[in-house]
This record gives C-alpha cells, structure tokens and sequence, in this order.
C-alpha cells in the first residue's frame, strides 16, 4: 500500500460573493488543473449575520454540480424547478445545474454560520442534462463513530459504509471528520481519484509536518492516506473524485468546455432563454 504524501497546500483568499456575503475561497480558477474534477471550494465561517445575510439572490448555473453542507447555520434557497427548502445543522443541498438553473440561496442569522460550497466539474457528456435537486437532510447522513473519530458521509463510502448519495456523474466521496486529540486515522483512496482535505477547525500531522485550520491539502498519487489530528484535536472536511482530464472554459457561475459555447451561454441569459420562462431582470450572476 503506496500512502499519499501532501502535494499542495492551499490557503485560499478572503472575499465576497453574492450580494456581499464574506467568505473564504478555498479553491478557485487558479486550482483547476490540480483539483479536478472539483471546481471550487468556499468555506463560510462566521459568528457575525452581517456577514452573510446579504445572501446570493437569483443567480444562474450551467456544467457544474454545487454542493452545499452546513455543519451548523441555517441557509434557505429556492430554484426554478420550484424546490424550496432549508439547509440547516447536518444537511447538504447537492443540486445538479446541468443545462441551466436559477437558483438563491439566503443564509439565516444564526449562532455559527459554519460549512462550505463545493462545485463538482460535469463530464463534457453530461454537461447539458436535465438540471435536478438532490436534498440532503441531517438524518439521512450515514453517521460511524470510531474510537476517537466520528465520521459523517455525505456522500461515497468509507469502509464499509455507503451513503445514499453517490454522485450521479462524477462519483464522489465527501466525508465530514471529526478526531479527538493525537487521534491517528487511515483510509484508503482509490489511486486513480484526486484526493483532498480542508480544515476546518483545529490541526492535521502529516507525514512529521503539522498543518492549521483553515488550509486545503491536495494528495499526491498512493492508494492509502494517513493522518494524526493535532493537541487540540481536528475536523476537516475530506474529498475524493476521478479526474475528468477535459478542457475548461469558465466565467461566473457557468462552466463549459469551449468558448463557444460559453459564449453561447450568457447569449441565453442576455435573451432570457436560459431556461424556460427566466426573466432576465431577476438574473444576478457573479464573476
């Protein structure tokens, strides 16, 4: 058994998105080539709704899957296929864009606005499907408690357990850990997959080297990852995905494979032929 080495660490860069809700952009346009097939990453982190209640109005999607989980806070969203809901402690929205969605998402105030927002490349096949809305809530997440971990899958396996929730079109694992402290733990990564993690509280000893919160760690090539949380213990969030190699074109919230037919795409949102009955005046899309 090969054990993954850290290739990359990634720090990522405070910004705002949406009608100005402060986040972290763990990963973004700069990372694509390593991170494949995961497009970006935004971690929130927050005690403050002034922070995020602005939230992110109307907006479009296209290529892409975005993944929502809240570790706590409150977010309430809506789309053009007419799903509403809410995220709330536990629970994931994993919508598929496809060929075109409207969608908002409107964080609540809440004590600890804590999570993150992962966009999943789609397959140059698949990049035109029907859009569809997966909603994931807290008691559907298969939950394992090891001896000083506790392990909740969002979506893929780990061991010998297997979430509902495997990924459509780009098969992926999405595991929330959490370990106590010096806590050692082991899993195996199919050699092929692109394998990172990002932490989200506390700290991570790989390989003699230990890493803080707040930071992305991109795997080398192995079959296993090995890893002991910190004095204070740890939590992180932990990916894993086979790389599509395709070409990426991208401009705000749509991912494509060629100019043309990003080109094509803000056409459409320009004459309001996005998707059925979009009013482009209701539209805000972010760059």
């Amino acid at each position: 058994m090969s054990e993954r080495k850290v290739a990359k660490v990634v720090t990522g860069i405070k910004t705002e998105d949406g009608a100005g809700v402060k986040l972290t952009r763990v990963i973004g346009h700069r990372d694509v080539k390593d991170f494949d097939p995961f497009l970006m990453l935004d971690a929130f982190d927050s005690h403050d709704p002034d922070d995020y209640i602005a939230g992110f109005p109307w907006h479009p999607h296209r290529g892409i899957e975005t993944v929502t989980y809240l570790i706590s806070g409150k977010i309430d969203h809506g789309d053009s296929l007419g799903n509403r809901g809410t995220i709330a402690d536990g629970s994931c929205q994993w919508m598929t864009a496809g060929g075109g969605i409207l969608h908002q998402e409107m964080p609540q105030p809440s004590e600890h606005m804590l999570g993150a927002q992962l966009w999943i490349n789609l397959p140059k096949k698949d990049k035109m499907t029907a859009p569809a809305y997966n909603d994931i809530q807290a008691h559907a997440v298969v939950k394992v408690e090891e001896p000083g971990a506790k392990i909740a899958i969002i979506s893929g396996e780990y061991h010998t357990h297997r979430a509902p929730m495997q990924g459509n079109f780009v098969r992926t694992t999405y595991l929330d850990v959490e370990l106590v402290p010096d806590k050692a733990w082991q899993v195996e990564t199919p050699p092929a997959n692109t394998v990172f993690l990002y932490i989200v509280q506390g700290s991570l000893l790989v390989a003699g080297t230990l890493y803080e919160s707040k930071r992305a760690l991109l795997f080398g090539q192995g079959d296993s990852l090995a890893l002991t949380a910190g004095p204070a213990g740890a939590r992180f969030l932990f990916f894993s995905g086979k790389p599509l190699g395709e070409p990426i074109a991208w401009a705000g919230p749509v991912v494509m494979n060629t100019q043309k037919e990003l080109e094509q795409a803000f056409r459409e949102l320009e004459d309001g032929t996005f998707v059925p009955n979009c009013e482009k005046a209701h539209l805000n899309y972010y760059n």
